[in-house]
């Protein structure tokens, strides 16, 4: 991969493609991507994230422990308190994409594809068009 131009050199023997696949394992959880969606702006403490997800603190430690081993998500620590972010912005995107695919199915031509005014945008018209 090239940060000049951000596309994918891999190949299909590509040392990377069982880990990308440990990722993809990783982040197949409902509650580890309700996790990255709270901390898409910022880091948040354990009490505020299980607020947010809806779940007990207890479990999502258990979430935030995985997606650590995962390199997802970094640790500061402030007093007593621990605080959990994003380390980079690949998870942010990677989840981002799978939501916007879930849009594709569930809305046909869906919302990131629409100007603020509700028109479609251009890109969604060609790709509309190259499926008929």
């Amino acid at each position: 991969m090239c940060e000049d131009n951000k596309t994918c050199s891999f190949g299909v023997k590509s040392q990377y493609v069982d880990l990308a696949a440990e990722v993809f394992s990783l982040l197949s959880d409902a509650t580890r991507i309700r996790i990255i969606l709270a901390l898409r702006d910022g880091e948040l403490a354990v009490g505020e994230l299980a607020e947010r997800v809806g779940k007990p603190p207890t479990a999502v430690s258990q979430h935030l422990a995985k997606l650590r081993w995962g390199k997802i998500v970094a640790t500061r620590q402030e007093g007593t308190r621990v605080y959990y972010s994003l380390i980079d912005e690949h998870a942010r995107a990677l989840v981002t994409h799978a939501v916007f695919q879930v849009e594709h199915v569930v809305e046909g031509i869906p919302a990131h594809h629409r100007k603020s005014d509700g028109t479609i945008s251009t890109n969604a018209e060609l790709k509309t068009e190259e499926i008929k």
